[in-house]
């Protein structure tokens, strides 16, 4: 008998401890990428704040703590309750993330979180609830049928810009206006960026089971330069706000560009954007903090 069989036997006949139940949820929910979700919401608040008790208000704090944990929980759940035949033959699953082997729980606790921000809307200005909207259509279309955004190449990349809609609810709900074009545009790109890169370590595995991304149509040495056009787009958009913004961005080009070229793994590189993009994400916020604060 086979690890995953004794799993799913496991699972089905319902014998795994609520410890075990949630050990396995904390790790469907990609802690290494939590703040993908949640430093957006930091940026957001800390360029929307017009003094610092702005900062820990009511609205800040219920965004961030959905954003950290709860929408990670459903983003990353319905992918893998969709993708279960394609993670068979991800290497990934085997090291870095959990393969998900039908567990009842994954489907309810997807529902739940999709379900939370129905709860809390009301304590939030109502300029925050077209972008929530944004996060859990995207969020469900990328992954679930009909429409599975991620299985058709250029709009998986496109629709990844659910990442920005934290930050611009944050913005809004703080702020009470929408957050500025320019600043919505160079997050969409970069998030356009990102998620593609990111599906680079997938070209095989993707191609093994049929599955077309834009990666895969590409190939990785195109992914490479459309990477960078799109992170270059970011650096522009942000330029165009505040050319130190656009300086910090232009970090992504470099970085693909010096990825590109050298004879660094991909699938190696990738584990080092969570710490990359922390580092960044910081930078952004403690501009804003420094506006709110000195400026």
């Amino acid at each position: 008998m086979t690890p995953d069989t004794d799993a799913e036997r496991t699972t089905a006949g319902g014998t795994e401890s609520v410890a075990e139940q949630l050990s396995y949820m904390l790790a469907l929910s990609r802690p290494r990428f939590w703040l993908y979700l949640a430093g957006p919401v930091l940026v957001g608040v800390a360029y929307a704040a017009e003094a610092r008790a702005d900062l820990v208000s009511l609205e800040a704090v219920v965004l961030f703590g959905y954003f950290l944990l709860p929408a990670n929980v459903f983003l990353y759940g319905i992918n893998d309750v969709y993708d279960r035949e394609i993670d068979a033959a991800n290497p990934k699953k085997d090291e870095r993330e959990v393969r998900y082997r039908g567990q009842s729980s994954v489907p309810a606790a997807v529902t739940i979180c999709a379900l939370l921000p129905v709860a809390f809307a009301p304590l939030l200005p109502s300029a925050s609830w077209p972008w929530l909207a944004v996060f859990l259509l995207l969020g469900a279309a990328y992954s679930a049928p009909p429409v599975r955004f991620k299985t058709t190449p250029v709009l998986d990349s496109v629709s990844n810009g659910l990442y920005v809609a934290p930050g611009a609810a944050a913005y809004a709900a703080v702020a009470g206006a929408h957050p500025p074009v320019l600043a919505f545009l160079g997050g969409w790109f970069w998030a356009m960026g990102m998620h593609t890169f990111s599906a680079i370590p997938d070209i095989e595995p993707d191609r093994q089971t049929g599955i077309r991304t834009t990666a895969t149509v590409l190939g990785e040495r195109r992914t490479y330069a459309y990477c960078g056009a799109c992170w270059f787009a970011a650096a522009g958009a942000f330029a165009a706000l505040d050319i130190r913004l656009g300086a910090l961005m232009l970090v992504y080009p470099a970085l693909v560009a010096g990825i590109a070229t050298a004879s660094v793994a991909v699938d190696r590189a990738y584990w080092w954007f969570p710490a990359i993009n922390t580092v960044v994400g910081a930078a952004l916020t403690m501009g804003g903090l420094w506006r709110l604060l000195y400026g």
